[in-house]
């Protein structure tokens, strides 16, 4: 249970660390450019998921915060367990990129909103006399990642999106977001070592 702990607690650190610092220096919507309009440090908030995406009102923001930290404890207990009856390691590693990503925008979910003044037109002070800008549980998760990496337009034939714009990659996300896509992807990848059927011995 060691290694996963570390990795754990190493990417909860670094999440963490980046998205105090871009809340506290970078004012919403301020950017920069690290490599050309390929790599932009963009400072965006969001009340829903991953990668930018929403859902519903203060409604469905509490029952998320609510739902995040329910499948998060699933999530560590299930790591947990797989430990505990000694299950591939480099399978709980993945189990736990996916549980500190998780981790990671629940504490700015929770948090967040007493922690720090709303970001406007200035940055965020942290823990300004006058409260934060929200209640416990209705934070809004810093995002900062943006790889804009292909622009371009849809060609006239193309079916729905016919000469819009479109972008690759265009959801502004965070470190947090991938630890989590990366334990996924590695899932993935992966599945017939950690899903595949043992082969039973034959019987003479």
């Amino acid at each position: 249970m060691k290694k996963p702990l570390i990795i754990v607690f190493l990417i909860l650190f670094i999440d963490q660390l980046i998205k105090v610092y871009i809340k506290t220096h970078f004012y919403l919507g301020e950017e920069i450019r690290v490599a050309g309009n390929w790599f932009i440090i963009h400072f965006t908030e969001n009340n829903g998921m991953a990668y930018g995406m929403e859902f519903g009102g203060e409604f469905g923001k509490l029952f998320l915060s609510v739902f995040r930290i329910v499948a998060v404890g699933g999530i560590g207990w299930y790591m947990w367990s797989l430990t505990r009856k000694n299950e591939d390691k480099f399978f709980v590693i993945c189990i736990a990129l996916i549980f500190a990503g998780a981790l990671g925008n629940i504490i700015d979910s929770v948090f967040y909103g007493v922690l720090f003044s709303d970001s406007g037109y200035e940055a965020a002070q942290f823990l300004p006399q006058e409260g934060g800008y929200s209640s416990l549980l209705h934070g809004r998760v810093v995002d900062m990642f943006y790889f804009p990496i292909i622009q371009g337009h849809f060609p006239d034939w193309f079916p729905f999106w016919a000469t819009e714009e479109f972008i690759f990659f265009r959801p502004v996300f965070n470190f947090a977001d991938a630890s989590i896509s990366i334990g996924v992807l590695l899932i993935i990848l992966n599945q017939k070592r950690f899903f595949g059927k043992k082969s039973e011995p034959l019987l003479h």
